[in-house]
């Protein structure tokens, strides 16, 4: 079953999807805290655990060895819950294997993100043990938008992992509601969705009448507001 975590940073929103059955956990990263109006990257992460203890993943913003360990341990000590995000590579491209297989064997749980490739997996996977747990986030949505499939990249990443069963391929980047039936068909292990779209997705299963239906009424309301004449 593939699990639908959240991918958000608004503390209001957080509260307002906290509560709803289908989100099994949280993902954020700095863009969406800066959105958010976060000053204190800190105290604001520590705003959201006082709000769910769900899985949620906080990540990590040093670009070096020693400062992103740092601040993994930092982050790893606020709550259980954490899954500390660290990208794949720094900003050089430089593998951060020698990072990624340290906080692994320190037993902080690890959400490798900013991954693209199948042969990214391996790189990671070869760094990691069989027993702290880890998700290896994928980003389709990115991939998508410069034309190219996301889904050989997952579903092999998918069968190269399956021997590990400590680790989750996570579906990230999400850019549409099918998207999460896609992630469902191939068996993703999770999918991180913006909120507007799991609301999108919560609404599940309208016939092609219901839709046409609801096309002709939104397009006679706009109208009606616009006072068109012809």
């Amino acid at each position: 079953m593939t699990k639908v975590f959240c991918d958000i940073a608004d503390l209001s929103l957080i509260k307002k999807f906290n509560s709803k059955k289908i989100v099994k956990g949280f993902t954020t990263n700095p863009s969406l805290m800066r959105k958010a109006g976060a000053k204190n990257y800190s105290k604001y992460c520590k705003e959201i655990l006082k709000i769910t203890k769900k899985p949620i993943s906080f990540e990590v913003f040093a670009d070096d060895d020693v400062n992103i360990i740092r601040q993994a341990n930092k982050i790893k000590s606020w709550s259980n819950q954490i899954f500390v995000k660290v990208p794949v590579t720094n900003s050089k491209g430089i593998f951060l294997g020698k990072v990624i297989n340290h906080l692994n064997n320190k037993n902080i749980k690890l959400n490798i993100t900013a991954v693209y490739t199948a042969k990214q997996t391996l790189q990671i996977l070869k760094k990691i043990n069989k027993k702290t747990k880890v998700i290896i986030s994928i980003f389709a949505g990115r991939m998508a938008d410069t034309g190219k499939d996301p889904v050989p990249e997952i579903e092999n990443s998918l069968k190269i992992a399956k021997k590990y069963k400590n680790v989750e391929i996570l579906w990230a980047s999400v850019r549409e509601p099918y998207n999460y039936l896609q992630a469902k068909k191939l068996k993703c292990h999770i999918i991180t969705v913006p909120p507007q779209i799991i609301e999108k997705i919560e609404n599940f299963g309208k016939s092609y009448k219901e839709l046409t239906i609801d096309t002709v009424k939104a397009f006679l309301v706009d109208s009606k507001k616009s006072n068109f004449k012809i």
